[in-house]
């Protein structure tokens, strides 16, 4: 019987190898506030041609792309079946051009081997509902580029996941430049998985719920690194994600791209990394103990903020939902099924609240990316962090401002005491905050928003008579005489000859 073993590790192992008992009710990631609705079709790239290798014919036909979208849905699901994990593999098998084939062969065919385990593991339902409604509003967009020549839907628990929290997630398959198989030129194949992401990028345009302002890109193993020079080459892109990405182990191949410039990659960076690889592996693999040891792009960054998580439990494979639930174990290194759930749990977490931060500028998922993960639960011993400040990186008032829209201008005198802790070169300048505040007061829809801003100025400028009579003509504005009285007398301490003051007052005391 023919089988293909296609590579979705970087690392593959030769020694005996033992089956895991996960599930995905046993990760357990949980969901966010929305429904999950999951879509798949093909479209094609005009822009170039591929070949469909199995038809052993001459044809040539514009590239194919295959595309999976999770995204927020409100829908009501009463009579309608989640999608199943053998759901997933069906398309799996269409992205690998075997479209044809008994889905109780899948398991003898692809991936992964045929154990009662895996077996069971096709039967799980997940939290995905084919074709349902997409939530109204407009959200935050993730592209997800799978590792070396592997299949849209290989982390599909996490882009549920992510998409239960407010996130649209489009992905297509990892393949090589003019058919499904990969070249021997690492260069080329991820120069032609850069054009699919931004390709992706301009696909999901087509969908008026897709933020184009708010856009990241996450990447597994190959697909990592494709995302790096499709950042390098594309300002929409404001944050990237990578899952153990190759950029880490093939650096010299990423520099080899055209669109390489460091002084380019200048937005927001988290790299999760594998666990230390044993001496006896990288002895009986042939594996440089550099592996180990080496973040030549992390250790170069110089304009974005950057972090970096090592995840003691976690191999390679296992950065991926099918990696956690079919992969072989190998006893030399792998943790206990236990220690990889929690840990790609934990993952997950990580993924969601960076995402949060620099996508939504959460203040509480800013904050969790900054602390230590002791200090968010994470188990002593599980994630090791580093973190560095890009020399350049200034957290602007345009950003300050998009924090204080998010929660409706309240509690500002504790949104910039906890910013200023992260940002100590915050500077929010006394005529911008006057300049919004009485913008905003204006607007008898948003006059509080702007009080609230004065006020938060009066603060931090206390000596500023302007800002004291500004905050008092608010408060004229909203029919608030007594506070509008208190504050024109502050002003005028603050400056005696402040005339509008005087005669504001003379108005008001008649």
């Amino acid at each position: 019987m023919m089988r293909f073993l296609l590579v979705t590790s970087l690392i593959l192992f030769q020694t005996p190898l033992i089956f895991g008992q996960t599930s995905l009710k046993k990760i357990d990631l949980g969901k966010g506030e929305f429904q999950v609705g999951f879509q798949h079709y093909t479209t094609s790239d005009s822009t170039r041609t591929y070949q469909r290798i199995y038809d052993y014919n001459n044809e040539v036909h514009t590239r194919p792309i295959p595309i999976s979208i999770w995204y927020p849905s409100n829908a009501k699901i009463e009579n309608g079946q989640p999608i199943s994990v053998l759901n997933y593999f069906e398309i799996l098998k269409e992205e690998e051009e075997w479209e044809y084939l008994p889905n109780e062969q899948l398991l003898n065919w692809f991936y992964y081997s045929n154990t009662v385990a895996n077996q069971n593991h096709l039967k799980e339902q997940t939290i995905a509902y084919p074709n349902a409604e997409f939530a109204e509003g407009v959200f935050p967009v993730i592209i997800y580029a799978p590792s070396y020549h592997a299949s849209s839907i290989e982390n599909f628990a996490l882009c549920e996941f992510l998409a239960s929290h407010g996130y649209i997630v489009i992905s297509s398959p990892s393949r090589g430049t003019e058919t499904r198989w990969m070249s021997n030129d690492n260069r080329k194949n991820m120069e032609t998985q850069s054009r699919d992401v931004a390709f992706l990028i301009k696909e999901i345009g087509k969908f008026p719920t897709a933020n184009p302002k708010q856009i990241a890109v996450m990447g597994f193993s190959f697909g990592g690194m494709a995302n790096v020079i499709t950042q390098m080459r594309n300002q929409q892109i404001k944050a990237i994600v990578s899952l153990d990405g190759t950029e880490r182990y093939q650096y010299e191949v990423l520099k080899k791209s055209p669109f390489f410039d460091r002084n380019k990659f200048d937005v927001p960076y988290l790299h999760m990394a594998q666990k230390e690889i044993p001496e006896q592996v990288l002895k009986e693999d042939e594996i440089p103990a550099m592996l180990n040891t080496a973040f030549l792009l992390y250790d170069s960054i110089t304009k974005s903020k950057a972090y970096q998580l090592r995840f003691h439990s976690l191999s390679h494979s296992y950065f991926s939902t099918l990696g956690v639930l079919f992969e072989k174990r190998d006893p030399r290194q792998d943790a206990s099924d236990a220690e990889i759930m929690e840990s790609y749990k934990w993952l997950t977490v990580y993924t969601l609240n960076f995402l949060n931060a620099f996508l939504k500028k959460d203040m509480s998922a800013i904050q969790f990316i900054e602390n230590k993960p002791l200090e968010n639960g994470v188990p002593d011993g599980l994630i090791d962090q580093k973190k560095k400040q890009a020399a350049t990186s200034i957290f602007s008032f345009q950003d300050f401002n998009e924090l204080a829209s998010k929660q409706n201008y309240e509690q500002l005198d504790e949104l910039y005491v906890t910013t200023l802790e992260i940002h100590p070169s915050l500077i929010l300048p006394e005529g911008n905050l006057n300049t919004l505040g009485l913008q905003l007061t204006f607007n008898t829809e948003t006059a509080m928003y702007g009080i609230n801003v004065l006020t938060l100025a009066t603060k931090i400028y206390p000596n500023s008579a302007n800002l004291y009579d500004s905050l008092a003509e608010a408060y004229l504005f909203v029919k608030n005489t007594k506070m509008a009285v208190l504050n024109f007398e502050k002003s005028l301490v603050l400056n005696p000859q402040n005339q509008n003051a005087i005669d504001r007052l003379k108005q008001l005391k008649r």
